[in-house]
């Protein structure tokens, strides 16, 4: 498959990646550099992954799969979302005691996947056309890397815009991209 015809898939397939890493930014204090590069490794690598494994796993379980992938991402950005809108509306004090970070533990791991379920269907489509997947899973992971961290570094600035209530927004954007997921395969 061309890089013209890989970069568009990988774009959309980032874009995910791409929102959810300006909402996680948008919080107050945004994120380090090293948050930042290890979100974008997180989200990179499972959009290299999710497509690989996708192809592997084939037309065999492609219509169990295809039952289900959108629900999975849904609930699981539902989850993260409700968590950082709860989050928001926590006591300062609390929130200092009691914060975790995002771009790690099981946070990470859920956003990661949530984000990549798209990859694993292009990967399973890849392989119902016969189509080679290593080439293409490299550059979806490369593009989403690098938009991941991108977002990142453009949180901040609509953290300013929104002030106090940024992780009530990205919580809100959390949750309506996996509404979008789910609508799209409804």
């Amino acid at each position: 498959m061309s890089l013209f015809l890989v970069i568009p898939v990988a774009l959309a397939l980032a874009m995910d990646a791409f929102a959810v890493s300006i909402g996680l930014s948008a919080l107050p204090g945004g994120l380090k550099n090293r948050q930042s590069l290890r979100l974008a490794v997180f989200f990179g690598l499972f959009q290299f992954l999710m497509p690989l494994v996708g192809w592997v796993v084939g037309q065999e379980v492609l219509h169990y799969l295809r039952d289900v992938d959108h629900w999975v991402a849904f609930g699981l950005l539902f989850i993260v979302g409700g968590k950082m809108v709860v989050e928001s509306f926590r006591n300062q004090d609390m929130k200092k005691k009691g914060s975790g970070d995002p771009t790690m533990g099981v946070t990470l791991i859920l956003l990661s996947v949530a984000t990549s379920i798209d990859a694993l269907a292009v990967g399973l489509s890849f392989a119902a056309i016969q189509q080679e997947i290593l080439y293409p899973s490299l550059i979806i992971g490369l593009v989403a890397f690098v938009m991941t961290f991108i977002g990142t570094k453009l949180g901040p600035l609509v953290g300013t815009v929104a002030g106090k209530r940024a992780e009530l927004l990205g919580g809100i954007v959390l949750i309506l991209i996996g509404v979008k997921i789910l609508v799209e395969h409804l």
